[in-house]
Order: structure tokens, then C-alpha cells, then sequence
């Protein structure tokens, strides 16, 4: 099905969704909690699932219809004209305030969590947040509000499996994907030319020197635990201890040339590295609208999957029309519009097929290749081998953070 569009598929996008995602570090997303009381307030006992879901019922019965929304999520993250917003208005009747204020997790929780502890709302009704630790203190403070879940009913019924059962949030009791990515192996084919299929391509000395890590202390610590064969997602302190001595290795003996933030993707472009750690999202960008050649794949030992989620923030002047919202954006038509315009991976299966009739449809031959690039890229459509073997982040809290940034900025710093 194809939809009215005002504005072509993009070309060259910026980098700053990605830019600002984390790489601050858990050093500054610790800061963020303690300047907000946190570490004060997470004395609280966690909710259970059961407990969330028996309170989720009360409150949505005493819940009554309104017809605004208020939507909080980062720059350069939804189809520039807003036709999946115009529509819903169009359909519902329900007009939305779309802000683009989120610039990295850290700071907007920081922003955030004293209003919410305050009893006030936040003037969002709903909010992209990322998982990690600050999506783990909002469930934790239970500064969210459960989802409706008998208002999912396009979630239920056109989402994948890999997104329907997520390790972070299980039942999907807090959130749902608003979209993802993978951090994998990238690699350039002009110096590298064996295809890398391990993590161990990272530690190997003939590329010594040529090597990038990230910065990111929770990017890094998963591929230490993957490289050894441990889960990151129920790793332990000792766990840590033992990726971060692995990483140490690799760095003492002076294979990596540096730690990168978002600057790897042009280092791995001229040649300064030649293999990587990478984002899948930023590999297809980079070729798309550079003419690269870069390469990407998850490594057989596995790699990371990261998402973005739809979250309602406690307070919530809107609740049910922000329900109505979120389900919306997994109309498969819907849901192609928004991976049209941000080429990230859709957790809707069903609009590669869409997007390829779209490419069928485009009058220019700029558009049809651009679409047709999306369509068929590995790296916006993830294999179920691929997804097998991805792992979500180590779930870090306020409580643990200090250890955990203890034990890995010293493998970024210097």
C-alpha cells in the first residue's frame, strides 16, 4: 500500500540520533541519577510484573478518553513531513504536539524524574527511551505507567517475535520498540580482506593498530562478555571483571588504535581503521550516502540489539489517546512510512514487503533506488540467525552503576 508522502525518502541523514545515544557514558548517567535524588528514592521495593499488570487494570478502567497528545523523542527520528502524525490526527481525531527534546538518555531522565517524583506530569505523554540503565530506573522508581495492553492489538498482531519477548522488559509490561539496531562487526574491504566472522577478528594482531572499540562502557563490556561466552544479560560482577581483563589484553598489546564515539564511522571510511566495532544503522547510512563500501556482520559468538521504546511517563495528562498512538505505529503501512524515512530496524516484519511495492510505485529513479537499498539491506532487516544471536545490554541500576563504570572506563580511558 502506498502512501501519500511529502517529501522523498532521505539521503545522507545526520548521525545524531546515534551521536547522542550514551556516549556520555554511565558516568554521567550515574551523575544524572544522584543530582535527582535517585539513589535516595530506589530504596523502594520493585514492582513485580504480576503487581504492575493487577495495578495496570485499575488504573486504565478510571482512565477517560482525550483528544491531544503530547509525543517527547529525538531529532531526526519519525518521517520529516509527519504524515504517520497527520494521519492518526485524520483517523482518531486526535491531534499530537510532536518535540523533538530528547538528546541522550542520561539528561532527559535527569530532567524528568523530579517532576515525576514530585506527583506532576511531565508534559509528555509519551517518550522514546532507550534500554539500559535509565530505562531500568523508571521501571524501578516506577516512574511509568503499564501499557493497556488490551490496546496492543496491532503489536499483538503484526510485531516480531523477537520483539515480543525482550529480556529488559519482559511481557512488555512498560514498553514497546519504537525501532532498533544492532552493534556488530564493521569492516572496510579495501584492508581487510578475509570477511571476519568472529569476535576474535577484533583481537587479531595483524590488524594491530587498525582496530576501533567504542567508548561506550555498556557497548564495550557486551562484546567482552560475548567474546568469553557469557550472557550479558545475566552477567555478574565477576563476569565483568573477567570481559574487562579480556579487553585490557587486547588493548596492551596495542591493537586498538582508539576508542571511538560516533568518529569510527569515518576512521573506518579513510582507512585509519580497518575493522571495528560498529552500528548497524550507521554502516548502511554511511554507504548510502558516501558511495562506501563498508561492510557489517554479527559475529558468530553474537552481538548486541538495541532499541528504542515507547514508553508513558507516570502523570500522564493523556494516557488512553497516547495508547491509541503507540498501537498505531504498528500499522504495517504506518510502520513503513517511519523506516522510509529513518532506516532503522522496523520491529514490524511485514513492511519490507511494503516498502519494496513503494519502490515499484516511485516516479523517481533517485527514490526507487533509495527505497529499494532499505528494502533489501541486511542491516535494516535482520536475519532469525542474526536475532538468535543478539543480546541486550548487561541491566545495569543506580545500584550497581558504580561498580560496573569501575570496572570498564578503565579499558576506554587514555
Amino acid at each position: 500500500m502506498t502512501l501519500p508522502r511529502n517529501s522523498s525518502p532521505t539521503h545522507g541523514r545526520d548521525y545524531s540520533r546515534r551521536n547522542a545515544l550514551r556516549l556520555g557514558g554511565l558516568g554521567a548517567a550515574a551523575l544524572g541519577l544522584a543530582a535527582c535524588g535517585v539513589q535516595g528514592a530506589a530504596s523502594s521495593k520493585p514492582t513485580s510484573t504480576k503487581q504492575a499488570l493487577s495495578a495496570a487494570q485499575q488504573f486504565w478502567k478510571a482512565q477517560k478518553p482525550t483528544t491531544h497528545i503530547n509525543f517527547a523523542n529525538w531529532a531526526l527520528y519519525i518521517d520529516p513531513s509527519h504524515d504517520t502524525l497527520k494521519q492518526f490526527t485524520a483517523a482518531t481525531g486526535i491531534t499530537v504536539t510532536y518535540s523533538e527534546v530528547i538528546q541522550d538518555d542520561p539528561s532527559f531522565f535527569a530532567k524528568i524524574n523530579p517532576i515525576i517524583r514530585a506527583g506532576q506530569d511531565t508534559g509528555y505523554d509519551i517518550m522514546v527511551m532507550t534500554d539500559g540503565l535509565e530505562f531500568g530506573e523508571l521501571v524501578q522508581l516506577g516512574d511509568v505507567t503499564p501499557l493497556d495492553q488490551s490496546k496492543l492489538t496491532n503489536f499483538y498482531k503484526y510485531a516480531g517475535k523477537a520483539y515480543q519477548n525482550r529480556a529488559f522488559d519482559p511481557g512488555n509490561v512498560y514498553s514497546v520498540p519504537w525501532a532498533s539496531g544492532s552493534t556488530g562487526i564493521g569492516w572496510n574491504p579495501k584492508y581487510v580482506k578475509t570477511p571476519p566472522t568472529s569476535m576474535a577478528d577484533l583481537w587479531n594482531p595483524a590488524y594491530a593498530g587498525h582496530v576501533g572499540m567504542m567508548s561506550d562502557t555498556q557497548e564495550i563490556a557486551n562484546f567482552g562478555l560475548i567474546k568469553l561466552g557469557i550472557n550479558p544479560e545475566t552477567s555478574t560482577e565477576n563476569d565483568w571483571k573477567a570481559a574487562a581483563a579480556e579487553l585490557l589484553k587486547q588493548k596492551d598489546a596495542h591493537i586498538v588504535r582508539k576508542y571511538y564515539d560516533q568518529g569510527y564511522i569515518d576512521a573506518l571510511s579513510k582507512g585509519d581503521i580497518w575493522i571495528t566495532m560498529a552500528w548497524s544503522g550507521d554502516i548502511f547510512q554511511q554507504n548510502l550516502s558516501s558511495g562506501t563500501n563498508l561492510q557489517f556482520t554479527v559475529p558468530k559468538e553474537g552481538g548486541t540489539l538495541w532499541t528504542d521504546n515507547m514508553m508513558i511517563p507516570k502523570n500522564a495528562a493523556n494516557p488512553v489517546a497516547a495508547m491509541e498512538l503507540i498501537d498505531w505505529f504498528y500499522k504495517p503501512e504506518i510502520a513503513a512510512l517511519l523506516t522510509e524515512a529513518i532506516e532503522y530496524i522496523s520491529p514490524v516484519p511485514s513492511v519490507q514487503g511494503i516498502i519494496k511495492q513503494d519502490a515499484a510505485k516511485a516516479a523517481k529513479p533517485a527514490d526507487k533506488q533509495t527505497l529499494l537499498e532499505v528494502a533489501d539491506s541486511p542491516l535494516v532487516w535482520v536475519s532469525d540467525a542474526d536475532y538468535a544471536r543478539l543480546k541486550t545490554y548487561v541491566p545495569i541500576t543506580a545500584k550497581t552503576s558504580v561498580a560496573f563504570n569501575s570496572i570498564f572506563q578503565p579499558v576506554v580511558a587514555g
